[in-house]
């Protein structure tokens, strides 16, 4: 495990599930998705589960379809015109991280999203929300050729933010989050509050702190 940084110049985080709790807007959408073929209400925290999988998981996951069924694509991008009509309406940041970016700008450290989510989604999630201060840098899958578990959005969050590495923290809900982090020397904290499929275990992830709940980031980044 790696210590914290000696010199903490930024803390970047992942989108849905870390920084913000967007799952009450997939969990109606996989609801409607489902209504439309006819099938009954799926337990909304199941889906809630799956929401940082992304939007191809929670097709499978709503309408029980493999990836390669021929009418998936279609499936999918009904899935994304419902979110469209959603979007912004019930997401909020978790507790605790607006005082936490507050804390932040305070002591003169910058902040920032590396997320796997389209920024067709991604910037009018952020405007709707208006967090303040605003994120020094947001990478999204189409400013990468390699998403995560790669660490090249990772990279550049830091160049954006002025900042190596080894002097910042990511923070995630997903294993892919802290493989990202960990090949990119980062030191990480797994988000063991956010998106959780059943039977994974954040503790196996590897990353160097756990924050149990939303509220526990700013005393493990601040220990």
């Amino acid at each position: 495990m790696k210590a914290p940084p000696e010199r903490l110049r930024a803390v970047i985080f992942d989108l849905d599930g870390t920084l913000v709790d967007t799952a009450g807007e997939f969990v109606e959408v996989v609801q409607a998705l489902r209504a439309e073929h006819g099938r009954d209400r799926m337990d909304p925290e199941r889906i809630r589960a799956s929401v940082s999988n992304g939007a191809r998981a929670l097709v499978s996951l709503a309408l029980d379809i493999a990836e390669d069924a021929p009418e998936f694509e279609t499936k999918r991008l009904r899935l994304l015109a419902l979110y469209s009509q959603v979007l912004g309406t019930l997401a909020q940041p978790f507790p605790g991280i607006e005082p936490l970016v507050k804390e932040l700008e305070r002591r003169g450290i910058g902040w920032g999203i590396s997320t796997n989510k389209p920024r067709a989604y991604t910037a009018p999630l952020l405007e709707r929300l208006a967090m303040e201060p605003a994120p020094g840098s947001v990478v999204c899958p189409e400013d990468v050729t390699e998403r995560k578990p790669h660490p090249e959005s990772l990279y550049r969050n830091c160049s954006e933010l002025d900042c190596s590495p080894e002097e910042a923290i990511f923070v995630g809900d997903h294993q892919r989050d802290i493989e990202a982090g960990r090949r990119a020397g980062m030191y990480t904290i797994a988000a063991a509050y956010g998106y959780i499929e059943p039977g994974d275990d954040p503790r196996r992830w590897g990353a160097d702190a756990h924050a149990s709940s939303s509220t526990d980031l700013l005393a493990l980044i601040f220990s």
